[in-house]
């Protein structure tokens, strides 16, 4: 079994793009009638990565970030790890 493992700092992300939606009326809506997404989950890292990213972790990233790639029927961005912005951290109070 193959997997893409990043290399140079960069951060594989699994994103939700594939799934497709309809309306209630049964009308496929396209990629591209679509906002770009910015955020996934973190599905491998580069062994020089920030170590505050870790497998798992759901970040958003900087718009018109790094490159898509389908593998497996999965789609993936590979991004630089210094493209992430944020990561959602669960915290006990606001």
């Amino acid at each position: 079994m193959n997997k893409i493992q990043p290399v140079n700092g960069y951060v594989l992300l699994k994103t939700d793009k594939m799934k497709e939606r309809k309306t209630d009326g049964g009308l496929i809506i396209p990629d591209t009638a679509e906002e770009k997404k910015t955020e996934g989950i973190i599905d491998a890292l580069a062994s020089d990565a920030p170590k505050e990213l870790a497998v798992g972790d759901r970040v958003i990233y900087k718009e018109m970030s790094g490159t898509e790639i389908k593998y497996e029927d999965i789609l993936y961005v590979l991004i630089k790890a210094e493209d992430i912005i944020a990561k959602f951290a669960e915290v006990d109070k606001i």
